[in-house]
């Protein structure tokens, strides 16, 4: 009997022997004399993962002065109504609208990996559904600045077509965060046939604001 106890006991301490380790937070032990300096150390590594994000607002969105990146639906119009006095003469308009009301829009971008390209594509000139039509050219963009220190130039518009990129360097950190306020005007130097010329999504109204990164 003792010798079957004996050989449990040794098989017990191989179990354990052989269990596998299920902590996992490192340590050390130092021993030396109670007068001889003591140390030990110990080690943990840290891992962030950032997402590549690109953010771009044009009119109504969110408040991305205070971090907050979210997608709003909402696509505001700017209008212009001139009088009959006024219109051909060559004094430019300024719009009714925009966020910041007075034909104007907040513009921004925010990024993290390098340059951005932003563009702006229209389907065609404004037209008002019975073959009369207005150059996206009477449309004038004007930026100045809002919040950040580099003002977001604007894309100069065409018809039907993709307008000229506009590259914003990113600096050495990878990192834009640029806006501005963009001033919508029409130039008034055409005297165009009486009538309603786009609309809410109707009639080549739309302009589409495009921004990539690598």
């Amino acid at each position: 009997m003792r010798t079957l106890s004996v050989v449990k006991a040794v098989l017990a301490a191989a179990a354990v022997a052989a269990a596998p380790l299920v902590c996992h937070a490192e340590s050390s032990v130092q021993t030396g004399a109670a007068t001889a300096t003591t140390g030990a150390t110990a080690h943990v590594d840290f891992q962030i993962t950032i997402p590549k994000f690109l953010y771009l607002r044009v009119g109504n969105g969110s408040a991305y002065t205070t971090g907050t990146y979210a997608a709003n639906p909402t696509v505001d119009q700017i209008t212009w109504a001139p009088t009959a006095a006024q219109v051909g003469t060559g004094t430019a308009i300024a719009g009714t609208g925009g966020d910041l009301t007075g034909g104007v829009e907040t513009a921004a971008i925010v990024s993290n990996s390098g340059n951005v390209t932003l563009n702006a594509t229209t389907s065609g000139q404004l037209s008002d559904g019975a073959g009369d039509n207005i150059s996206f050219a009477q449309i004038t963009t004007t930026a100045s600045s809002n919040t950040t220190g580099t003002v977001l130039p604007a894309p100069v518009l065409v018809d039907g077509a993709t307008s000229a990129n506009v590259v914003i360097n990113a600096p050495a950190t990878k990192v834009i965060k640029q806006d501005a306020k963009w001033a919508f005007a029409y130039a008034n130097t055409v005297t165009p046939p009486a009538g309603v010329y786009g609309g809410v999504n109707t009639n080549n109204s739309r302009v589409t604001y495009t921004a990539t990164m690598p």
